[in-house]
């Protein structure tokens, strides 16, 4: 499948489904998380990034899912991106507002060593931070906000992502099993159901 079909079809799912996240995005932008898309598609058969999909659900699902963070971050937030992975959800904030600072927590190398060249290729050095270590292990200082997609066994170690989280701001992308989970914690948190989504969700804990 030739590169400029699978581009155009990302920038064409971006710019039909934005608006159902309250999203505006300029074409600059647009331009920019389509050269990050091209750089997962091009590692993900490898380092297995995201599981496959189309590239419209990698738009919705992906990109505009993770941009639904930004109404929450005041202007110059740091957050901690905890299990990056591919570089969600921070990427994709860093790439929207360059007020935004992040530090991608890590601990698989390969994975770090790809959000290390995604970070250089699409000019984000002076935006982000790159740790290669469990995030028990990471200094979170200057971050005011803590978020996290796709860690592994997320509800298993909540208890240890809450201590470590400490008073910061948390924002956590989940289902309802990390519901149950923070419920169980005694966590007073809100919730906002994903647009297009039945049931992953963003928990918002002050």
């Amino acid at each position: 499948m030739k590169l400029s079909f699978v581009r155009s079809e990302f920038i064409k799912a971006i710019k039909t489904n934005q608006a159902s996240f309250g999203l505006n995005l300029d074409d600059s932008t647009i331009e920019r998380l389509a050269d990050y898309y091209e750089l997962v598609l091009e590692h993900n058969p490898l380092l297995h990034l995201v599981a496959p999909c189309s590239h419209s659900e990698f738009a919705i699902r992906h990109i505009l899912e993770s941009l639904t963070l930004l109404e929450y971050l005041p202007r110059s937030a740091k957050l901690a991106d905890i299990g990056a992975g591919a570089g969600l959800p921070s990427i994709p904030c860093l790439l929207a507002r360059d007020d935004l600072r992040a530090v991608l927590i890590e601990s698989k190398e390969k994975k770090t060593k790809f959000v290390d060249e995604a970070v250089k290729n699409l000019g984000l050095k002076s935006q982000a931070e790159i740790v290669n270590r469990q995030f028990e292990e990471a200094d979170p200082a200057g971050c005011k906000f803590v978020t996290c997609r796709a860690l592994d066994k997320f509800t298993e170690k909540l208890p240890r992502l809450l201590k470590w989280s400490g008073k910061r701001t948390k924002l956590f992308f989940g289902g309802p099993n990390l519901r149950s989970a923070l419920a169980k914690h005694r966590q007073a948190f809100e919730e906002k159901l994903l647009p297009m989504s039945e049931q992953r969700y963003l928990y918002f804990i002050r």
